[in-house]
């Protein structure tokens, strides 16, 4: 017979039931077409709960974008995780690029729906127009810390010139979920098609 579950796991998946129920109505219905009811409806969780829990809508928003790009709850920082350290210690460049690629495949195709959510809201909701650009932020000081890898890598010398910062830019555009969105659902590309040619315009833009 299972050992009954204490009360900070059942907290735990009670809050993880809370954040999948709110990220399929969040990319089904969007952020004006969610509210707190539906989300404690759909969990099975009273009202009182999920603002108990989260404080407002605009958290439980960013929780679900922090959770789907992580793949976890876990307080594990991007460039902590394995594989980005694998990533940064890969000797070979143009490996490192394919690396990334593949990297944010994985986060955009669980991600990159929760992102468009997160985008579209930024217009007209000036606490979510900044978590956009925090997230923004966020993704732009990951890619200098792999550009400046790059370019050690590299032997400081990069295309057209090229720096970490400037660097960082393109590899925040090609990996950018406004790419992968309009090549993939807009244009039906397969995640795979989208990382081999993310993989290749890096190496054709940033490689000599």
């Amino acid at each position: 017979m299972p050992a009954p579950l204490t009360r900070a796991e059942k907290a735990r998946r009670t809050r993880r039931r809370m954040l999948d129920a709110a990220a399929r109505l969040f990319v089904e219905r969007g952020w004006t077409g969610t509210t707190v009811e539906d989300i404690a409806r759909t969990a099975e969780v009273g009202v009182q709960t999920v603002y108990f829990t989260f404080g407002n809508k605009r958290a439980v928003l960013k929780e679900v974008l922090d959770a789907t790009v992580a793949g976890d709850t876990d307080p594990v920082a991007t460039l902590d995780r394995p594989w980005a350290r694998e990533l940064l210690a890969e000797p070979d460049p143009a490996a490192q690029l394919a690396c990334q690629a593949a990297g944010a495949r994985r986060i955009l195709e669980r991600a990159a729906p929760v992102l468009e959510v997160v985008r579209g809201a930024a217009a007209s909701d000036p606490e979510l127009a900044e978590l956009w650009r925090a997230n923004l932020h966020q993704r732009h000081a990951v890619q200098l810390r792999f550009a400046q890898a790059l370019t050690a890598k590299a032997g400081g010398r990069l295309r057209d010139g090229h720096g970490a910062e400037s660097a960082a830019d393109v590899a925040l555009t090609v990996l950018g979920p406004e790419t992968y969105v309009l090549l993939v659902n807009g244009r039906g590309w397969s995640p795979a098609r989208w990382e081999r040619w993310a993989a290749d315009a890096l190496v054709r833009q940033l490689l000599p």
